[in-house]
């Protein structure tokens, strides 16, 4: 249930000494940086749609079950993003209960991004490093929220070293949603299409404290990006 709570850990890797290291930058210039991309490409996408894969899979006490759901979302900026499930398949529980509120919870965070936004009013940025990440720069910086909440999270981000979109994440919640669920697991990954960096991949392993393991997927799909602003 954990994967309800948290969109939007790992060790650092050691740096490829092949791949070009990022300009010289300290956390706060990073974040600036990371936030003024942030705004650019707000004003610049103005739609965009693509059918999205959910899928979980849950191994454990009593039973092991599956579920997934192909859902349609198209986004604009003038109003926000829409869903539309398309098709669902196996466990009505899994598809109730981890899919359906996933979705609610998209829809529930998107109504208040400046409360889970990654900005120095909701975490602490630390510089550990820097890496490749599909052939391009990035640094490696730790997070830590300033406040529990379901939809915060810590551990580290990358972000890439030219255009300063959060390209790879390996986090868990900042507060768990329930005593059942001992220790959740999230790794996101974004991909460039055109100018904009948009979400490609996100994967959830959640440990129950008396039962089993969820995997938690969701694949983003292919985007239908719409014009842009001159």
């Amino acid at each position: 249930m954990a994967v309800v709570c948290v969109f939007a850990a790992g060790e650092v890797w050691p740096e490829d000494a092949a791949v070009a290291t990022p300009a010289n930058l300290n956390s706060t210039q990073i974040v600036e940086r990371m936030q003024r991309h942030n705004q650019e490409q707000n004003n610049g996408l103005k739609q965009y749609k693509s059918l999205r894969h959910y899928k979980v899979d849950y191994q454990g006490f009593p039973a092991n079950r599956a579920a997934t759901m192909d859902v349609e979302v198209a986004y604009d900026a003038s109003s926000g993003k829409s869903f539309q499930i398309v098709s669902e398949t196996g466990s009505k529980f899994l598809c109730d209960k981890v899919l359906k509120r996933a979705v609610d919870s998209e829809k529930e965070a998107s109504q208040d991004k400046g409360s889970t936004a990654l900005t120095e009013a909701n975490y602490r940025f630390h510089l550990v490093g820097n890496e490749s990440v599909g052939g391009r720069p990035a640094y490696i910086l730790d997070v830590e929220p300033l406040t529990p909440s379901k939809f915060l999270y810590r551990g580290k981000i990358w972000v890439d070293g030219t255009d300063f979109a959060v390209v790879k994440m390996e986090t868990e919640p900042a507060k768990s949603p329930s005593i059942l669920i001992s220790k959740t697991l999230i790794r996101y990954t974004s991909t460039r299409i055109d100018t904009f960096w948009l979400p490609q991949e996100m994967r959830s392993e959640t440990k129950v404290r008396i039962g089993g393991t969820a995997v938690f997927t969701i694949d983003y799909g292919n985007y239908q990006i719409g014009p842009k602003t001159k």
